[in-house]
């Protein structure tokens, strides 16, 4: 039997591509969204907000999975938000009795070092955890493709920028994956039951420092990158040098550079058996999200 398959953030730059391969490949899709008129992606939209629980009884109503993929990055309240969307969600989704939760977090190792950002990612994934519907959860970092905003700051300043002068986040490690595999990864969880329950690690077949992601990106747009470290340049100065170098918002700016001093990288590849297939480098994976402009 063909499954009804819910997609929260169906219209956003993960949720939209999610949406796309489980049409592909013959599931219904349930896209919610807050603006169905405006919503020109694949699947059935549904009008639904996590800040409204009773509009999520309609959306879930039949749906025998459910994709999390919405976060509140861009507010000052974002903890507090995002804590909030996903306990309504929970409740909904234990409501309509889905089969399952797949739900989209950030790696880091959880040993209290966690910048606000990815501590609020591993407070959603608890709380989703906390309902009686199993939780298989995909831990990741950037994410390059068009749209994801981490990217997005790494097209822009190797793009605009004829040298930097640069915080000490820049040589954290991270493990970049591209867009494609992210999608291939949540798509292919869906199914196989020894997935239910379960936390996966997925990244690209390369851990790099950002400013290996930033010089390498410049190479490939046709220019260089000349850097410069100086530890004292803070993560507020950090945040507003973002803003007045590329077109992110402040208060995104802030919270993605106070995340930018963990470190990112899978510990545990589990995820490559059960979802085989070679995973895309990242100067391929700069090139396609360059492409899809």
């Amino acid at each position: 039997m063909t499954k009804t398959v819910l997609v929260s953030g169906a219209s956003g730059f993960i949720g939209s591509h999610v949406a796309a391969r489980l049409a592909e490949d013959g599931y219904r899709v349930r896209a919610m969204t807050r603006h169905p008129r405006d919503y020109h992606g694949a699947g059935e939209p549904v009008e639904a907000d996590v800040s409204d629980p009773g509009s999520l009884t309609a959306a879930f109503a039949g749906a025998d999975v459910a994709y999390y993929l919405i976060h509140s990055l861009g507010s000052d309240d974002f903890e507090q938000r995002d804590a909030d969307a996903a306990r309504s969600f929970t409740e909904a989704a234990a409501a309509a009795q889905v089969e399952r939760i797949i739900y989209l977090g950030g790696l880091g190792a959880g040993d209290g070092k966690l910048s606000a950002h990815l501590r609020s990612r591993r407070e959603v994934e608890k709380i989703l955890k906390s309902g009686p519907v199993p939780v298989t959860v995909l831990r990741a970092a950037v994410v390059i493709g068009r749209g994801g905003i981490s990217w997005e700051i790494t097209r822009q300043l190797a793009g605009r920028l004829p040298a930097m002068v640069t915080p000490r986040w820049v040589r954290t490690r991270t493990q970049p994956i591209a867009l494609r595999d992210a999608v291939r990864y949540l798509v292919g969880v869906l199914e196989p039951v020894e997935a239910r329950g379960r936390t996966y690690e997925i990244g690209g077949p390369e851990v790099l420092r950002y400013v290996d992601m930033l010089q390498r990106a410049a190479r490939i747009q046709g220019g260089r990158l000349p850097n410069l470290t100086v530890p004292l340049l803070t993560p507020r100065l950090s945040s507003a040098w973002l803003k007045f170098v590329t077109d992110v918002d402040l208060a995104t700016a802030r919270n993605l550079v106070d995340s930018m001093a963990t470190e990112v990288v899978v510990r545990d590849d589990a995820i490559t058996r059960l979802v085989p297939g070679e995973p895309i480098g990242y100067d391929e994976a700069v090139r396609i999200a360059l492409a899809d402009r």
